[in-house]
């Protein structure tokens, strides 16, 4: 029997197995054990090779073969989770024969499924794993070849099967493999273990082996494979729509990244591997592997699973919550610490090459940039901001998260743009430390003393026009979150102001000529921060406006927003950006809480720059891009009440009011122009396909109107339609509704006109609206509708 598998057939040996199993079943003897080793040895050998004269994985698929294997697997481990040392080789084999039989065959692949072969696989590699202990290990698990000839080879076998194959796939996520392979894998082969000195690798009865430099290679080796099967697999079973992993995974998935932080880092390699060989360019490519996977893992669990970005945080307060594992801090550490593997750079034939170690930097690169991302993901969570900001420590005001944010800005800003290259500290804390300042009192907090982020903030180091557009963008992303707080924080706003925030945003080039998401984005968000620290600001409106005394300086703020509302095809600029010149009309028409607390020389130069700033606002720019806010923004009459009255304000200036007057008459630019072939009937509304604003052409009257559309059409238009119940066109049912308090700033801007110029331009207006105010002016039954009515007649009552 010893020679017959070697000269025998696929289907002879198959049928050998079949009579082997009926045989166990009454005797169960070494010697047929032997030859049930033998058999399948020749067999999973035989089913190496596809594509030969005779289809027999096909054959073996359609006979009892694959019942027989997941019959003699169970006799092989005969009531115990795992094999014992004489019954490992032949499990080993039946292994093998599995994973050869359903190599890219679908049809076998089914067959195996419904014989349960996965199933008694996944339990057999869970009999491995419930030896382990809960948490993770340093050192690698001590192992016989064999045994880890048959957890590899069972790794190897789920991966053959489950490769495209929906079915499998699906039962042994059911199965929950995926936790069961990282335990096991990452206690065989910790990542840089083999840096850690000396280690057993071997049982305590086989430890001789562990002298034994072929052994402990043949083990190193077969350890590395196994990870790096173990993770081909978990990555084929990974599912966008239902993760595989639960907060159980992270103490594991932390390991690789403690591996490449020091101090293990930077420990000179243990005895074994001081010298370049194979082995260790290997184990160095084993170690960065894991790292890969781990940071990936990371960031999309990160990024998709809630309970993960809890847990993180609370493991941060609470290092029960991940087994005494430090995950969090772990992270923190790696960003900051972390670095290229030092051996990586040792020059010997064995060693790294130089486009793999490039390679290798750059893959390194990107998986501190995941783990960033991970860390501004879990801090961006609603429910970890107390968590993460608290003021439990003194010494640590905000709590350590926080305090070590700011101290990687700091650190920064401190050692200087030419001393350090850390950009991804001050990328990963803004972005970090602006998902945390939700509230009035975290910003306080990060403005106040010991922290003073605006001092920090406003250092040319993270604000300049060399500085890189990420780094702008976590910045100003901070600033904007810190800047709302402004608004009903007089402590906040000061802070910010003082720390000249609005100057070197101004100075900083952030409204340059530039392209791109990531350039909308930070411009927007800069837009945001001058926006808020604008509001009922006089001062700050004084920073914007007018151009710094510098010969150096770049243009005024007002300018490179003008400029940068015009270029853009960005909504949202413009509107944000229109909406900062609302902001600094309605400061700088607003009286000055301060006059007392100067003298008369002081109060008389303050107010000769309140011109000047003011004469900058009453300009064509300025008015035009109200008027386009007014197009653009049918759908938001938040927004076109700002622009109302910032036009009802501009026209009480002595220029302002002829320059607003005509505005609301001239055509408005393309953006908000309708589409060819737009309805051109009074009360009729179509929709733009570009801006969504309603297209609303003037009635006919003894004067000819504009023939494009303009701002004054938007205003009659709301006067007109105060709400969709008002519509009367079935080509729109659905127009938006504008609140009473709208319509009546219309009819008191129509006032203020009427009152202040005159002429032909005048008369237009009258012309077009003089019908809709006379209809509003009648008595309503409604409160709101007779303070409307009221409006309209005093705008009449003006007109006469």
């Amino acid at each position: 029997m010893d020679n017959a598998p070697i000269t025998s057939t696929c289907t002879e040996s198959a049928s050998k197995l079949s009579s082997l199993l009926i045989d166990l079943s009454y005797n169960p003897s070494e010697e047929s054990w032997l030859n049930v080793q033998l058999i399948c040895r020749h067999l999973a050998n035989l089913l190496r090779i596809r594509n030969g004269t005779e289809d027999n994985h096909t054959t073996l698929g359609e006979s009892s073969l694959p019942q027989d294997l997941t019959s003699l697997l169970s006799k092989a481990l005969d009531g115990s989770a795992v094999p014992n040392d004489t019954r490992a080789t032949a499990v080993l084999e039946i292994l093998r024969v599995s994973a050869n039989l359903c190599v890219e065959h679908d049809q076998n692949r089914g067959q195996l499924l419904e014989a349960g072969f996965p199933q008694a696989t996944v339990s057999l590699l869970e009999g491995y794993a419930d030896q382990l202990p809960t948490q993770p290990q340093v050192n690698p698990l001590p192992l016989s070849i064999s045994h880890l000839q048959v957890i590899k080879t069972a790794i190897g076998f789920l991966l053959n099967s489950s490769l495209g194959y929906e079915p499998v796939k699906f039962r042994l996520t059911a199965l929950e493999v995926a936790m069961t392979l990282v335990r096991l894998s990452s206690a065989i082969y910790p990542a840089g273990a083999w840096m850690r000195g000396p280690t057993s690798l071997f049982p305590a009865e086989s430890s001789e082996f562990d002298d034994i430099p072929e052994h402990m290679a043949e083990s190193w080796t077969l350890r590395i494979g196994l990870s790096n099967w173990t993770w081909r697999l978990i990555t084929e079973l990974r599912d966008d729509a239902h993760p595989l992993f639960e907060t159980d995974v992270l103490p594991f998935l932390i390991q690789p990244l403690i591996a490449f932080t020091p101090p293990l880092l930077t420990a000179p390699p243990p005895p074994d591997f001081a010298q370049p060989s194979q082995l260790r360019t290997s184990l160095l490519h084993a170690d960065f592997d894991l790292l890969s996977e781990a940071c990936s893992n990371l960031e999309s669990l990160a990024l998709d699973v809630e309970d993960i970005r809890l847990s993180l945080a609370r493991g941060f307060v609470f290092p029960a919550e991940h087994q005494n594992v430090p995950c969090l801090s772990a992270m923190l550490d790696f960003i900051e610490q972390g670095s290229y593997a030092p051996l990586w750079y040792v020059q010997h034939e064995a060693s790294l090459d130089d486009g793999e170690v490039r390679s290798q930097e750059k893959a390194f690169d990107d998986c501190k940039a995941a783990v960033i991302k991970a860390v501004v993901e879990e801090s961006g969570e609603e429910k970890n901001t107390d968590v993460l900001c608290d003021d439990s420590e003194e010494i640590y005001p905000g709590g350590r998260f926080v305090s070590r944010m700011v101290n990687w800005v700091r650190a920064f800003v401190t050692t200087g743009s030419h001393g350090n290259l850390r950009d991804d500290l001050v990328i990963c804390a803004t972005l970090a430390l602006g998902n945390l300042t939700r509230r009035e009192s975290q910003a306080t907090l990060l403005l106040s003393p010991p922290h003073n982020i605006a001092q920090i903030l406003s250092s040319k180091s993270l604000l300049s026009p060399a500085t890189d557009l990420k780094l702008k963008h976590g910045v100003i992303g901070l600033l904007k979150h810190l800047s709302q707080s402004s608004v009903h924080s007089v402590f906040n706003r000061t802070a910010l102001s003082n720390a000249g925030i609005i100057e070197r945003i101004v100075e900083s080039g952030v409204w340059d000529d530039r392209g791109g998401v990531m350039a909308d984005i930070v411009q927007v968000n800069a837009i945001g921060v001058v926006k808020h620290l604008c509001n009922n600001s006089i001062d700050n409106s004084f920073a914007v406006i007018l151009p710094s005394d510098s010969a150096a300086a770049p243009a005024s703020g007002l300018s490179q927003l003008l400029a940068l509302i015009r270029r853009s095809d960005t909504v949202a600029i413009k509107s944000e950006g229109t909406r900062v010149i609302v902001n600094l009309i309605k400061s700088l028409w607003s009286s000055d809480p301060t006059v007392e607390q100067r003298d008369a020389a002081e109060n008389q130069t303050r107010q000769q720059k309140r011109e000047r700033a003011i004469q900058a606002l009453v300009t064509i720019p300025c008015v035009d891009a109200l008027a386009a806010l007014v197009g653009r923004s049918a759908k938001y009459p938040i927004l076109i009440n700002e622009a109302i009255v910032a036009f009802s304000l501009l026209s009480t200036h002595r220029d302002g009011s002829q320059l607003v007057l005509h505005t609301l008459i001239t055509p408005l630019p393309n953006e908000t122009t309708p589409a060819p072939g737009s309805a051109a009937m009074s009360t009729v509304a179509s929709t733009s396909s570009e801006t969504g604003s309603p297209i609303i052409t003037s009635p006919p009257t003894r004067r000819r109107a504009p023939p494009q559309r303009c701002a004054l059409d938007h205003v009659l238009n709301i006067l007109r339609h105060g709400s969709s119940d008002d519509a009367s066109s079935p080509r729109q049912p659905e127009l938006t509704s504008y609140p009473v308090e709208l319509r009546i700033n219309i009819c008191a801007l129509l006032g203020q006109l009427g009152k202040r110029t005159a002429g032909e331009e005048l008369e237009m207006v009258k012309d077009n609206a003089r019908s809709i105010l006379e209809d509003l002016s009648q008595p309503n039954f409604t409160t709101k509708e007779n303070m409307l009515a009221t409006a309209a007649k005093k705008t009449l009552d003006m007109w006469t």
